[in-house]
């Protein structure tokens, strides 16, 4: 039988939305270590299936505690579970999330967040130069059907350096090239959302593929690794 989320994961968070503070949350304390158990068995099953189709060397699950040295928000604790699965690098790229929130909040999410500078441009120019293939790969049904086009911030007009007119410009301006996937409770808590995870992110495999060939080249196609 495959884990699950356990429906009290949803519960607990439903309540400590209402009561964020430590007094509340340390008098229930023991009660999330065991929900906290359960979920950790469930992301170290999708890790599992994630190394079936691909090479994910970390699991890294985040702390229920809240950084609220620079944040105007005080509250100390997440309300949420929120993990990630680095692929094994320098050959590979890209990494995977599994995010679990109650009221129809979960999501997954994958492909590159905060890439660095030097990737960013790598990127940029790999697509003024032919966005041929990723355009390809974007358009596939399976993983159009699955996962939609890419979402998150970009600059305005043109990063530095690019033409605003250029033919590839809704995809150089991008500041990230990630796809998430939002899940209901329903679905969340169904005894077939490991396996729904686990098609989801191979789906996305001939981008990775596609996106680590970029990033591990030059612009001649010469490995810099």
């Amino acid at each position: 039988m495959n884990p699950k989320i356990p429906k009290e994961a949803l519960e607990f968070f439903k309540v400590l939305q209402k009561n964020n503070d430590r007094d509340w949350f340390n008098d229930h304390k023991p009660e999330f270590k065991t929900i906290e158990k359960e979920v950790k068995t469930f992301y170290n099953a999708v890790l599992k299936n994630l190394n079936e189709h691909d090479d994910v060397d970390k699991l890294k699950m985040f702390r229920i505690y809240r950084d609220v040295r620079f944040s105007k928000d005080k509250l100390p604790y997440k309300t949420y579970f929120g993990g990630s699965f680095h692929r094994t690098n320098p050959k590979l790229r890209g990494g995977y999330y599994l995010h679990i929130q109650p009221n129809n909040e979960s999501f997954i999410a994958t492909g590159f967040w905060e890439p660095a500078p030097a990737d960013l441009l790598r990127m940029r120019k790999e697509f003024e130069m032919d966005d041929s293939e990723i355009r390809t790969i974007l358009k596939d049904k399976n993983l159009n059907s699955v996962w939609g086009g890419f979402v998150g911030d970009e600059v305005k007009t043109a990063p530095r350096g690019f033409d605003t007119d250029h033919k590839a410009i809704d995809l150089i301006k991008k500041k990230q090239y990630i796809f998430v996937k939002k899940y209901t409770d329903k679905e969340v808590l169904d005894e077939n959302f490991l396996n729904e995870v686990g098609t989801a992110f191979k789906t996305i495999r001939p981008y990775f593929n596609y996106m680590s060939d970029v990033l591990t080249t030059n612009l001649n196609g010469v490995s810099i690794i």
